[in-house]
């Protein structure tokens, strides 16, 4: 492609596939496609998209379609490579000038110069760092960040390669570099600490977005750039650096507005800091040993003493607590059992955790979590009144601990707890005296503090099993509390009920369950909505356990079986109805055919919400799990079901219905419940074993379960459902048979012996293009017993069951082996 006269024609395609029109964008495409592998086509792309006098949607485009084919034609190996001559005028070109004036355009030209970094740096590259460490020295702003970003998608590139020799090379690189990056940190964040106080937000903002690459740089280098990296004095200097930094920063946060550009940079600054020790920590445990003792004191002082009020923000309290949880935990500061078999390193990392980790200390950490960082905010409050379902999601928020504060505070408290449970559980009985007897409904703050207190001792339930004597404790404080139903108490009807829930597994008498069934029973018609929801996830818990007994819930299971299909009725939000439908399944599980008088009103509702759910998979997900647990409970009474039963399995198993990606797993188990528990064969039950065909040739981990789903059908009524599938499922087989592995093939033979014992006239017939290859298997001698087993129990039932079949089968396999059969 040559160059001068290929540019118009290239820049007029990219024009054109830039259009909104379908009809000008399509052929458009179709012409770029055909040009990716034309040699001369990515220098036309690198002079358009270096070329600032063109339209910028024409020249992001340009990189796009550069960056992609880096991906797809760079490497010497790949179909239609390019040049070794092209992509060295391609690598000069790169580098040439770093003076792109659009920042997302910039951004893409340093992705894809760090994607050719990936692969020719240093080798075939060598120029590409020394060209990056002299432009980010020049005094032009835009050049110099542009030079800077790039050194920074180049450097996380090249941190991220995994090969030895790869990994060899980059430690290389950062001993190299590694004091010139940190001059340039240190050059940039004092720059920014100069100008912070002088007004000019557009030079503070300059400065601070080049302390921020420059730091990127040094936290890929610091992490990935040393074997041990504490022998490296320029290295454990840096990081020594960080915490005086992050005081320097945390309070220019006073002087800088809490809502502006500077302020979001500022703080993603000060989180950078904080990711470069919790990375470091994860990768280099042992040479963070020096560290441990000025992070634990940093951290705690920010979090846990008045340091870091005004200016501290919830996302850094939550790094904070981070970096002290994977110091308290980290399994290579805990010594073995037996002290002497030890590292030197664990026992000095040990010695310095405990003496930091003192009564005083750890007392007052504890306090602070449950009396402040426990206690329900404002906010909170606010959310549980006016989006009740909202705050019972954010509430249960899985595994958003790293990222969002209360469940943070809670899974370091546990951690802590647990690490030092003969120092703290006398902390939190005394809190826990302090609080007995009722809490006056008007005093929001003590309530406050009971529910916070509440809350930790449910999650130090097992570290307190043999301190709290909680049988007497629910008898004489909790249950109470459950009674008062004054509006402002709710907050801790809702702890208590959770609290419960907690205790369940751990400590609480069976002879108490009725006394709890009852309190669940007024709870779940609370005028709350979002105690019902807590008290619904602790009856889960209830039925859940090991030591329910059905006898003692059964007088109950009436009104809470409706009370809980009035709140799936009441409740709006998907999450909120996939937890109460899950709830309704464990109750119907647990209770199996004694759940039958019950279940009308929900039979009747679940079509309607079923088709609610049209664009809620995981919500439908929930329904399957449920019909599952009905079907099992109604036994041959689920027949009555099939007119919404079957066509959902119908749907659930298509292949080529896209919501199958979610529900096939649950569709396929609601199919092997509805055959399982079927009094007889109907058309429309035969009918949607069209699907299985789509599903065998899937060959995914599901085949176990179509196997079943097979025999199912077999036992069910043999004749009917030989005579219209058999032909179709043979062939699945003998194409399955190929392709399997040796598990999969016995219990594909597994169902042909079942066919054939339940059917022996029928079966051989329709089963015997797989018998010649079930003979061969005899014949040649199977090597794994267990084929060997399956393939003779399939001849022999053949042998026994039909015998003219089997002559006639042996007469045809002589023939193939051109042997002579004799009648014995």
């Amino acid at each position: 492609m040559d160059l001068n006269s290929a540019s118009t024609v290239v820049l007029q395609v990219l024009t054109q596939a830039t259009s909104q029109d379908t009809a000008v964008l399509k052929p458009a495409e179709e012409q770029l496609k055909q040009w990716e592998t034309q040699p001369g086509f990515y220098s036309v792309l690198l002079n358009i998209f270096t070329n600032h006098t063109l339209d910028i949607n024409v020249r992001w485009l340009a990189v796009l379609y550069f960056k992609n084919g880096i991906d797809r034609y760079w490497r010497r190996v790949a179909p239609h490579a390019l040049s070794e001559e092209e992509k060295s005028t391609l690598r000069a070109g790169l580098i040439t000038n770093f003076n792109e004036p659009i920042n997302q355009i910039a951004t893409q030209i340093a992705v894809l110069i760090a994607k050719v970094a990936r692969l020719d740096c240093p080798r075939q590259w060598p120029e590409l760092i020394p060209t990056l460490i002299e432009s980010v020295k020049v005094q032009d702003d835009l050049r110099q960040h542009r030079a800077l970003l790039t050194f920074y998608h180049v450097t996380k590139t090249l941190a991220s390669k995994r090969l030895a020799a790869d990994r060899k090379l980059f430690y290389d690189l950062a001993s190299g570099i590694y004091s010139f990056a940190c001059s340039l940190w240190n050059h940039h964040t004092d720059t920014f600490l100069q100008q912070v106080s002088s007004g000019n937000e557009a030079a503070v903002l300059s400065s601070l977005e080049r302390t921020l690459l420059s730091l990127k740089v040094l936290r890929k280098l610091t992490v990935n750039g040393f074997v041990e990296p504490h022998k490296n004095m320029e290295v454990m200097g840096f990081l020594h650096g960080i915490f005086e930094r992050l005081k320097q920063f945390l309070e220019c946060s006073r002087s800088i507005g809490t809502d502006n550009i500077c302020r979001d940079r500022l703080e993603k600054t000060i989180i950078l800091f904080t990711k470069v020790l919790l990375d470091f920590l994860d990768q280099h445990p042992f040479s963070f040993t020096p560290l441990i003792q000025r992070s634990l004191e940093f951290s705690v002082s920010y979090v846990f003493t008045e340091v870091g009020e005004g200016v501290t923000f919830e996302r850094f309290i939550v790094q904070c607590m981070n970096l002290i949880k994977m110091i308290v935990k980290n399994y290579a500061y805990k010594p073995s059992k037996n002290f002497e078999d030890s590292s030197p390193e664990t026992l000095e990392a040990h010695k310095i955790k405990m003496a930091f980790f003192t009564y005083p200390t750890l007392t007052e950490i504890c306090r602070r979590l449950v009396s402040h960082y426990f206690l329900l905010t404002e906010e909170e409050l606010t959310m549980w009144e006016e989006d009740p379902e909202g705050f019972t999601v954010e509430e249960t928020g899985g595994d958003s601990w790293k990222y969002s504060l209360r469940p943070c505070t809670e899974v370091l408290f546990i951690d802590i707890f647990h690490e030092y449970n003969q120092t703290l559980t006398p902390v939190l009985l005394e809190m826990m005296q302090t609080l007995q007897g009722p809490t006056n409904v008007e005093d929001m703050n003590a309530l406050l503090i009971k529910d916070a207190v509440y809350n930790a001792v449910g999650l130090a339930a097992y570290e307190l099993f043999d301190s709290v004597d909680f049988d007497q404790w629910f008898k004489n404080q909790l249950l109470p509390e459950l009674q008062v139903i004054h509006n402002r108490y709710k907050p801790l009807r809702r702890r208590v009920i959770w609290l419960i829930g907690q205790w369940i597994s751990v400590k609480f008498k069976s002879d108490l369950r009725p006394m709890l069934y009852e309190a669940i029973c007024n709870l779940l018609q609370d005028q709350d909505l979002v105690v019902r929801i807590e008290t619904a996830t602790t009856l889960k818990l209830t039925v859940d356990d090991f030591e329910f007994r059905t006898d003692q819930f059964l007088p109950y299971l009436e009104t809470m079986f409706t009370l809980l299909f009035q709140l799936l009725q009441q409740v709006t939000e998907c999450d909120t109805k996939m937890h109460v439908l899950h709830v309704l399944s464990c109750v119907i599980e647990r209770v199996n055919m004694q759940i039958r008088p019950y279940v009308g009103c929900l039979v009747q509702y679940l079509p309607l919400l079923w088709k609610q759910s049209e664009e809620h998979n995981m919500l439908r997900c929930a329904i399957l799990t449920t019909l599952i647990h009905l079907v099992q409970g109604l036994g041959a009474d689920s027949k009555n079901l099939y007119p919404f039963l079957l066509p959902v399995i119908q749907l659930s198993t298509d292949v080529s219905q896209p919501p199958h990606v979610y529900l096939l797993e649950d569709g396929l188990e609601l199919w092997l419940v509805t055959l399982e528990n079927s009094p007889c064969i109907t058309p429309e039950l035969l009918r949607i074993f069209q699907n299985m065909s789509p599903l065998l040739e899937l060959s995914s981990e599901s085949l176990r379960t179509c196997f079943k789903i097979i025999n199912g059908y077999i036992f069910l009524s043999s004749t009917e459902f030989l005579q219209t599938y058999a032909v179709g499922l043979c062939q699945s087989f003998c194409e399955l048979l190929n392709e399997i592995t040796t598990e999969g093939q016995v219990q594909v033979l597994k169902v042909v012996e079942n066919a054939l014992k339940v059917n022996p006239v029928l079966s051989p017939q329709m089963f015997q293009p797989i018998l010649p290859c079930v003979f061969r298997g005899i014949i040649e001698g199977e090597r794994y017993p267990v084929v060997m087993s399956t393939y003779l129990g399939v001849m022999g039932r053949v042998l026994l069951q039909n015998t003219s079949f089997f002559s006639s089968l042996l007469n045809e396999m002589a023939h193939k082996f051109n042997q002579e059969c004799y009648p014995r």
